[in-house]
């Protein structure tokens, strides 16, 4: 999500009413019942450890298809501890995650090599995103491909066929369930406003770059056809969600360390 503060509770000390923030409001990992979930509203109430401040260069809509999608693609590089300098194939390299994964190696993990798959019509888009390998999986198989990498970053769920492309004693990261291969190993994703910070200087530099789908983003009235485009498993980057204009004031004061966020777009990725 991103939007703008609204209100904030007695402990929040990060955010000011006004502020624009973005994230990913719903933390898995964290002790205890789930807090919040989902974001298709015109007001959510989120603890500010979760959100950071927007980048000044990107738009609501933007700001609001990175977080959970950004925050998994770090995800994946920590579990499988890749090292400057190593090689990756990525597959998937034009959904949500996968173009994500492709820009992080190129400008923040410095990847010696980069290969990706995708089908026909978005190879040269694959390749303006920082690859310098791309399989047309419609064209070619991965048995036919000879170099073997030091990292496979599974984004599809295709490790049972993929996992040729592996060095022998390769991680395969996984981001699906449940797992197709052996030797995959699951990676879910760390929720933190200071993650999303780190990136900072990669967004307003343009190094990285969010990637909507062009046939978004969609509004809030058409949310039952954006995810039935999400469904296809055909997007490019993130669909995406805005809102009606907000008519309303919050009904509620935010509890300690919450703010109230309204929402100007919302990432249609909700689980």
């Amino acid at each position: 999500m991103a939007g703008t503060v609204v209100a904030k509770g007695d402990g929040v000390s990060k955010f000011e009413i006004g502020n624009e923030v973005y994230g990913n409001i719903q933390d898995f990992n964290a002790p205890g019942p789930l807090k919040q979930l989902g974001t298709l509203a015109e007001y959510i109430v989120v603890e500010e450890s979760l959100v950071a401040s927007k980048p000044a260069n990107l738009t609501f809509e933007e700001a609001a298809s990175l977080p959970l999608a950004v925050q998994t693609a770090i995800e994946g590089f920590e579990t499988a501890e890749f090292k400057e300098g190593q090689s990756i194939f990525v597959v998937g390299g034009a959904g949500g995650v996968g173009t994500l994964v492709v820009q992080l190696a190129k400008h923040f993990y410095g990847a010696s090599h980069i290969a990706a798959t995708t089908s026909t019509p978005k190879v040269d888009f694959v390749k303006s995103l920082g690859a310098d390998t791309v399989f047309d999986y419609t064209k070619i198989k991965y048995e036919e491909i000879t170099e073997k990498f030091d990292i496979l970053y599974d984004t599809i769920g295709d490790c049972k066929n993929s996992f040729v492309v592996a060095k022998d004693e390769a991680p395969i990261i996984d981001i699906t369930w449940p797992l197709t291969h052996p030797r995959a190993i699951y990676s879910s994703l760390t929720v933190s406003g200071d993650n999303l910070e780190k990136l900072r200087p990669y967004l307003e530099t343009g190094k990285l770059k969010a990637v909507i789908d062009p046939s978004g983003p969609y509004h809030f009235k058409d949310v039952i056809e954006a995810f039935r485009y999400l469904e296809t498993g055909r997007a490019r980057g993130k669909v995406v969600i805005s809102p009606f204009p907000s008519w309303a004031s919050p009904s509620y004061v935010p509890r300690e360390n919450n703010i109230a966020t309204e929402m100007v777009a919302l990432n249609a990725t909700v689980y």
